[in-house]
């Protein structure tokens, strides 16, 4: 086994290349001027390049010379703890630090261990108040699917710097605004009351401590992804001196909707005196999250009861329009007081709640801090609330179990690739925070775009929920089809919205919220030149087909027959009498069209110097729409003939309606070139193309090329750029075989490569401005057997939300669509494993860089785990059934593995 001896001097570090009992390379890497995090990762790229096959590294202890030599980095952002971490991720590797070494016996055991640690938690040394850290506490966020907490630690309060925030799943809340000499009206995800603070006052002093009056020594978060618990060390100074260490915990109780809990401790580390400690429940706060809509109405909510005695607190609000309330009552208990010693004082929009008591240095004061949210949405808990938390202990056994569970079905496990893991983790983490089985069920809600993290796109359920369902899909069926129950419930709102519109079914709306109305925002703020322009994004009508994929895909992988009966063919149907409606003929081309809508890519709104928006046959809505009047065949044969009857009835649809659809279904235009590429819509071959290495070398991110092109006065609806796969994703949807089919029908002929050549045009006129975009040109890069380029993208995408790519997105809230997606082309893509058909069927397509991958999933009601490795595939059915791997059948008998060698 060879590992890395990291010695980081004043201005070089040493690396020595070591196996169990030799020294085989060694190498001194300079550097002037230490800067956190860049030089970091100058060093990993040459130890990477220089030392590339290692099983891990010992960093040895920094002297203090380093940090006298070096005034740009600190022991609080870059000690040894936080540089550890660095250069571990930048090497993917396990680090361990020297005196940790100190107390092992078996190296390689010890770097297996701190490799699983690695891959299961989420560590932040430091702070770097602003946008960084807000994109810490996105990241950091617990919850359990009713209800998100940010990652924020009890001393923090709303500010610039900081945002402690509690979200509930489905709390909208509407208000007026003034915007650019206009009243605009926009729902939004409110933010509710912070019951999380907790502050201290130490006798002689006049200072409540927090942040921005003490000395910060020491700040460590943890999140244990196994377990969702958040734990923080904080080492602070008041401006007298007096210095404290702090740890706190906080679980969202997974197995238990309405709980959280915190567990406070406080160490005086150089005092003994008298100390109060001060918790607060805090209804001031409103929406702060996201900076471009802080100039909008803010306060979405009034406090309606403030109650305090003893040690119980109760504050109760209701949203100003939406009428929906809120019950948050807190318990305190501690090993340092009782309750006669607590001094409650209501205020006008908070209640704080002291504790005075004598501290002796270097004892550990613990105080809990239970809370119950409940809301009139969720009517069971609200009407009949569960009995109130009374130990941490307690609630995180059970979060902690419910969250083994959760686990123990999603969970992908890769070998020896140490960041994949743990980013995929990561990933599944927060989608289960987002929804959870366990408290989602008896909700009438979906995933958002930015999950219970933060107020990004305020937010709503978008189209995203295309690469989001899946996830639950293949692991969570039950919560599948509660989310498609969310559509639903909003089909007569979708309905409204088409006659509004002056189409007929159903056109369900490009941003929802409580009702499925339509709450796409009419200004956007472009943050490059503070201008407000009009939005025309609300033409995405493609979002009824990512709903209608939705249903067909839980159908089809779920085999619930009851479901489509009951709803699916319904929704169908609407949506599928809304594009015949939409569908106009052409006497000149003797085909049907699609005009008014705007495809994916959201760059382009409307043809260069019109004064309409929208775009003409959309390849990617199109192509849908003609799969989804083929699929609407298959679904209507499953009902006999009376539940048909019915169903054409309800949905006042005739036979002239549905034979309209075969014919549009056989000749609705797209554009194609003599090379086989198929325009991304109508009149797209005409636009002008941009000179991306000019962009590139002029503003460097280039990701949102529509607002650099506005703020120079120009438009992106003149040239060919692409925010991110728009006719590309129709490939990510199906299988080619099926697209290939599709094209036939219409009678377009594309040469054989056609797909190779459409990924290469598209990709070079894409600025990926979406975190979806790289993951969508990862699976059909891979398809087409670019494996370099798929695993550089896919890399990309892994990484997106947790290095906050686009700069500052991630503060606003995780990306669910990315991190569902990653998962989704893990199985489907790289272990091969295809859910289309009907019999489950797998392809094994490994990175070279992995050598077996772990994971279980839901089939047709039969529950399956699997091993991919280069050349086998062991599976263990939960029933008798029959699967396709590489092209072959293989019969399997219930809870017997089988391996299939290829």
């Amino acid at each position: 086994m060879n590992f890395l001896s990291l010695t980081l001097r004043p201005n070089a570090l040493h690396v020595q290349a070591k196996d169990q009992q030799h020294l085989l390379l060694e190498q001194t890497l300079a550097f002037s001027d230490f800067e956190f995090p860049q030089t970091g990762e100058v060093l990993a790229a040459q130890i990477k390049e220089q030392f590339p096959t290692v099983a891990g590294a010992i960093f040895n202890a920094i002297t203090p010379e380093f940090y006298t030599k070096n005034k740009q980095v600190s022991l609080l952002n870059a000690g040894l703890e936080n540089l550890t971490k660095q250069f571990s991720e930048l090497l993917n590797i396990p680090i361990l630090t020297a005196s940790q070494v100190s107390q092992e016996t078996d190296l390689a055991a010890a770097f297996k261990k701190k490799f699983d640690y690695l891959t299961w938690n989420l560590d932040y040394f430091g702070y770097t108040p602003g946008k960084e850290e807000y994109s810490v506490e996105s990241l950091l966020t617990i919850g359990n699917g009713f209800m998100g907490l940010r990652g924020t630690i009890p001393e923090m309060t709303l500010s610039k710097d900081h945002y402690p925030a509690t979200y509930i799943a489905g709390l909208y809340n509407e208000e007026t605004s003034e915007v650019a000499g206009q009243l605009v009206e926009n729902e939004d995800f409110v933010n509710t009351p912070n019951n999380q603070y907790f502050s201290i006052q130490i006798a002689g002093t006049d200072e409540w401590l927090h942040l921005e009056n003490a000395t910060l020594h020491y700040l460590h978060r943890n999140l244990d992804l196994k377990t969702g618990l958040f734990t923080s060390h904080m080492i602070i100074e008041d401006s007298h001196q007096h210095q404290l260490k702090i740890t706190a915990q906080k679980i969202v109780n997974m197995a238990q909707k309405n709980h959280y809990s915190i567990r406070y401790s406080i160490q005086p580390l150089n005092f003994s005196k008298k100390i109060i400690v001060k918790t607060t429940t805090d209804g001031s706060v409103y929406n702060y999250n996201v900076e471009r809509y802080r100039n909008l109405t803010a306060k979405h909510f009034h406090i309606t009861q403030l109650l305090a005695e003893k040690n119980k607190s109760m504050i109760e609000i209701e949203t100003n329009q939406s009428k929906i309330n809120v019950r948050q009552i807190a318990t305190i208990t501690g090993d340092f007081f009782d309750t006669a010693a607590i001094k409650n004082t209501i205020c006008k929009e908070s209640i704080e709640q002291t504790i005075p008591f004598t501290a002796k240095e270097n004892n550990i004061y613990t105080l809990e801090k239970h809370v119950q949210v409940t809301a009139s949405i969720a009517e069971q808990s609200w009407e009949n609330p569960p009995s109130l938390a009374t130990y941490f202990d307690r609630e995180f056994a059970e979060s902690k179990s419910a969250w083994e569970s959760l686990w123990k079905k999603s969970d992908i496990q890769i070998s020896e690739d140490l960041m994949s893991q743990k980013l995929l983790r990561i990933h599944a983490y927060h989608l289960l925070v987002s929804a959870s089985p366990f408290n989602n069920n008896d909700l009438d809600v979906s995933v958002t775009a930015r999950g219970l993290h933060g107020e990004a796109y305020r937010g709503h359920i978008f189209w995203d929920e295309i690469f989001i369902l899946p996830f639950y899909i293949l692991h969570f069926p039950e919560t599948a089809k509660q989310l498609l129950m969310y559509r639903y419930n909003r089909l007569g709102k979708a309905k409204e919205n088409a006659r509004d519109n002056h189409y007929e079914g159903a056109m369900y709306p490009w941003q929802s919220g409580l009702d499925g109305s339509e709450d796409t925002q009419k200004l956007h703020l472009n943050p490059l030149n503070g201008e407000w322009g009009e939005d025309h994004s609300v033409l995405q009508r493609h979002v009824s087909l990512a709903i209608a994929y939705n249903v067909w895909m839980y159908w089809n992988n779920s085999g619930d027959d009851c479901f489509i009966k009951q709803y699916g063919a319904e929704m169908l149907l609407e949506i599928a009498n809304f594009w015949r409606s939409a569908a106009t003929w052409d006497e000149t081309t003797q085909r049907y069209s699609i005009a008014n809508v705007m495809g994916p890519d959201e760059f382009h709104e409307a043809y260069p110097n019109s004064t309409e928006s929208g775009l003409k046959n959309n390849a990617y809505t199109n192509l849908m729409v003609v799969w989804l009047f083929e699929e609407l065949e298959n679904i209507l044969s499953l009902l006999n003939t009376q539940e048909k009857t019915e169903l054409f009835s309800k949905t006042e649809t005739t036979q002239e309606n549905f034979k309209k659809m075969e014919d549009i279904r056989k000749r609705l235009s797209i554009e194609v070139d003599e090379d086989g590429i198929i325009a991304q819509y109508e009149g797209y071959f005409d636009l002008k193309e941009i000179d991306w290495e000019q962009a590139k070398e002029k503003y460097g991110n280039i990701y949102r090329m529509d607002r650099i092109l506005k703020a120079e006065g120009l438009s992106p609806d003149d040239y060919k750029v692409s925010k991110q796969a728009d006719t590309l994703m129709l490939f990510y949807n199906l299988n080619k075989d099926k697209i290939d089919e599709i094209l036939e029908e219409l009678g377009y002929d594309l040469p054989t490569d056609y797909l190779e050549k459409n990924l290469l045009y598209y990709l070079n006129r894409t600025s990926h401005g979406s975190t979806l975009s790289r993951i969508v040109h990862a699976q059909l890069a891979e398809e087409v057997a670019f494996h370099d380029l798929s695993w550089t993208l896919y890399q990309e995408a892994l990484y997106s939300d947790y290095q906050d790519i686009q700069g500052g997105t991630t503060a606003e809230g995780i990306h669910t669509g990315v991190m569902a997606a990653t998962i989704y082309v893990t199985l489907t893509t790289y272990a091969g494993v295809d859910i289309k058909k009907k019999q489950l069927t797998i392809q094994p397509n490994l990175p070279k860089k992995w050598t077996d991958m772990r994971f279980n999933l839901d089939h047709k009601g039969i529950h399956y785990q699997l091993t991919i490795s280069k050349n086998t595939v062991q599976i263990c059915s939960s029933q008798d059934t029959t699967v396709m791997v590489k092209n072959h059948s293989y019969q399997l008998t219930a809870d017997k593995e089988k391996v299939i060698t290829y």
